[in-house]
């Protein structure tokens, strides 16, 4: 399913992404890196927490901006298995990520390279560099698995 070897810090975020399908949540997760060190990482919790902001990306964020004291995370690395909604988007932004990985895109939620396209904007203040498809493959069977088993 995965080309291996992935690198470590996407191969821990599909490790929190199967997490958060185990507590019945969307399997989405992601790491928060800095000069090689990971900082911060979530899972989805929005059911789990009552909170439609308990994204992967925003708990990764929050801890990442906790660990260095500071709430522009720049230098930073995110890393994520699904393309980042509007509001994370927003978020990552807003902390100045310097690099955005993502496994699958999504057409219909995403707002990175679909969608709002959040980072061309003219009113975004930071573009982080955006790469995609580290992943993907197993990314993409988590959620396909997760959905198909709550039809």
């Amino acid at each position: 399913m995965t080309q291996w070897p992935l690198p470590q810090p996407m191969a821990l975020a599909l490790a929190l992404a199967r997490e958060a399908a185990a507590a019945g949540e969307v399997p989405i997760g992601a790491v928060v890196v800095k000069d090689g060190a990971v900082i911060g990482e979530g899972r989805n919790a929005p059911r789990g927490d009552r909170d439609p902001t308990a994204h992967a990306e925003i708990a990764a964020i929050r801890m990442a901006a906790t660990t260095l004291g500071d709430e522009r995370l720049s230098g930073c690395e995110l890393w994520v298995t699904l393309e980042p909604c509007a509001m994370c988007a927003g978020a990552i932004v807003h902390a100045r990520i310097a690099r955005l990985y993502y496994a699958a895109p999504d057409p219909k939620g995403g707002a990175v390279e679909h969608g709002a396209r959040v980072f061309d904007h003219p009113q975004a203040l930071h573009r982080p560099e955006v790469y995609s498809g580290m992943g993907e493959a197993e990314a993409a069977e988590l959620l396909r698995t997760f959905f198909r088993e709550r039809r």
